[in-house]
């Protein structure tokens, strides 16, 4: 199975219609991270995407898969 962390992470935020300074600072990283994980650049740990699932109110298949 594919990992599409950052196509799916990019579309999820454009569906909540939320910016990525609002989802940056509501997971505690900066708005810089979020471009890195949505255009490929790196990943985040674990701890984020927890942290992730629970602000943006997905699932781990949503976000990864």
């Amino acid at each position: 199975m594919k990992i599409n962390f950052s196509v799916n992470l990019e579309t999820i935020i454009k569906s909540k219609k939320i910016s990525q300074e609002e989802l940056a600072e509501l997971i505690g990283v900066s708005r810089q991270t979020i471009y890195k994980w949505e255009t490929d650049i790196c990943l985040t740990n674990l701890n984020k995407i927890e942290k992730l699932l629970e602000v943006l109110k997905v699932s781990i298949n949503e976000l990864l898969y």
